[in-house]
């Protein structure tokens, strides 16, 4: 893999964003939700055969094409990984109704991006939900899209994307995901072992990083999820807020521990968490060039 071209892939993400039709994501998005609704039967087994059956096919297929089309088929298949862009959009779409006081409509926004119940957040649960929102997936869908790219090139990224993209969509603890999105979330797990962590570095990097390493160290090890919890707890420390706290999913309220430390989370802190996520992708990304770089001319 070229240390450029994770640049590139980025770049295009920041001046583009992601393709309005025709997005393979959502296609694959479509596809999974055709296989469940069929194949679900809440067993172990049926999920783990249908996880291999939409995700193998098509990483090899990244891999047979890169093969063909070579470093500037890794550029388009970071850029379509790669979700900066469209986290930035999101987030604004609650940050924007949030400050001029439409509680409704920040309501209505922030349910587009979170899984907890949104019909009685109030100001601070919105900026909450919408900043761990912006912190977590700035880990899966940005910075573990370039950890990929670097290391395993096409086919690791088109897997990695693939398999976040199941998690999304499966990997939930309720009733009719137990057993059937198992796999799909302990392999989502095992993906992002290394980018949930090198995200909580660089979070640590880019904002408060004394505070940021201190939340790592002492709350993330409390979190529910073994991945989020050092990324949210490095976040919520470089931000200087709070995050965490109990909520509600599936009309059940669920027991989460505090993560961060400071203020309560403000309105502002929605966009502050979408530059800390812009600045630790560009820092990985320019990192990644230079070590190239060097790489290159000391042979």
């Amino acid at each position: 893999m070229h240390p450029f071209l994770p640049i590139a892939a980025l770049s295009i993400d920041t001046l583009l964003g992601e393709p309005v039709r025709w997005h393979p994501l959502a296609a694959f998005g479509r596809l999974a939700q055709t296989v469940e609704a069929r194949f679900n039967q809440r067993k172990t087994l049926a999920g783990i055969a249908c996880w291999l059956a939409l995700v193998l096919p098509p990483t090899a297929g990244a891999w047979l094409l890169a093969q063909w089309l070579g470093p500037w088929f890794a550029v388009l298949t970071g850029w379509l990984a790669l979700g900066g862009n469209s986290l930035g959009q999101h987030a604004a779409a609650v940050q924007k109704p949030l400050t001029s006081g439409d509680i409704i409509g920040a309501r209505n926004a922030v349910s587009r991006i979170v899984s907890r119940d949104a019909a009685e957040l109030d100001q601070t649960g919105i900026s909450k939900a919408a900043v761990e929102s912006v912190l977590e997936n700035g880990s899966d869908a940005v910075i573990a899209s370039l950890f990929w790219l670097l290391l395993a090139g096409t086919p690791g990224v088109v897997l990695h994307r693939l398999a976040n993209t199941l998690d999304a969509m499966w990997g939930y603890r309720t009733d009719r995901y137990r057993r059937f999105g198992w796999f799909a979330a302990r392999a989502d797990d095992v993906l992002n072992i290394l980018p949930a962590r090198l995200t909580a570095l660089l979070y640590a990097l880019a904002g408060g990083s004394r505070n940021a390493l201190r939340c790592w160290r002492h709350q993330a090890r409390n979190w529910y999820s073994p991945n989020a919890g050092p990324v949210m707890a490095s976040g919520a420390g470089a931000l200087g807020i709070r995050l965490g706290g109990n909520s509600r999913y599936h009309g059940k309220t669920k027991q989460r521990p505090l993560l961060g430390l400071g203020k309560a989370a403000l309105p502002s802190d929605i966009s502050r968490a979408v530059r800390l996520v812009g600045v630790s992708a560009w820092f990985l990304a320019l990192s990644a060039a230079l070590l190239g770089l060097t790489a290159g001319l000391a042979t």
